[in-house]
């Protein structure tokens, strides 16, 4: 998918009182320090991450922040998770422009919006409906045609539009979901947190011939994916 030549303008600059040249700065300097200089390669990553205002994606009080080097809340206890988390997951899943990639959980859009521009399509499951609809509307604006957005429990994933051939969990379950393993595709791989707070694990799930194979990443920490294989309310 080309990159959008909207998607490289913040929605209403006048929020954050920055001129547009001064948020291309502060948005190249992040993928430079924070995320190229910690091992990040993939050109198509580092390159989507230059594109999506990522000040366009946290709420209009701390868009000051929105180049931290740190998760920020996105509001209804969901955060937009440190860039360099969001840039790790991303190239682990070595997505390429034909895959069709399912998230799970949506939050505030900047994940879906990095995926929309390496993937040929993106599901995106979010629970709460206000995030959900907040999200579909920027993303929208942002020119990513390419999302398909679902309001439901992201823990027994999207079966009607299985098998993917990436999956993203942004929130940490338990346990490995046996529900979302059997929608990847064969040759596929999903990366999520697994564990209980405080012991969670970046894991990468490769399925090749009915076989999977297990890949510890980095210690983290996510909120809790809610839902009928996650957690309980």
């Amino acid at each position: 998918m080309p990159i959008p030549s909207n998607i490289q303008t913040v929605l209403d600059p006048s929020i954050t009182g920055r001129p547009d040249d001064l948020l291309r700065q502060l948005r190249s300097r992040m993928v430079d320090e924070q995320i190229a200089a910690r091992g990040i390669q993939n050109p198509r990553v580092l390159e989507a991450f230059r594109s999506v205002p990522r000040e366009s994606f946290v709420p209009e009080g701390i868009r000051q922040s929105a180049y931290d080097d740190r998760a920020l809340p996105v509001g209804q206890g969901q955060t937009i998770s440190q860039p360099y988390i969001v840039a790790l997951m991303t190239e682990a899943l070595g997505i390429e422009p034909q895959h069709r990639v399912l998230e799970i959980g949506t939050g505030s859009g900047y994940q879906a919006a990095i995926l929309a521009l390496l993937a040929g399509t993106v599901y995106t499951i979010e629970r709460l409906p206000d995030l959900s609809r907040q999200a579909q509307v920027l993303l929208n604006a942002l020119g990513c045609t390419n999302i398909r957005f679902r309001v439901s429990d992201g823990s027994i994933g999207w079966p009607e539009e299985a098998p993917f051939d990436r999956i993203m969990v942004t929130a940490a379950a338990p346990e490995l979901i046996t529900d979302l393993v059997d929608q990847l595709a064969d040759g596929g791989c999903l990366v999520a947190p697994i564990g209980n707070e405080p012991d969670q694990r970046l894991t990468k799930i490769e399925k090749v011939k009915g076989r999977l194979i297990e890949r510890p990443m980095i210690g983290v920490r996510f909120v809790r994916l809610i839902g009928a294989r996650g957690y309980s309310e």
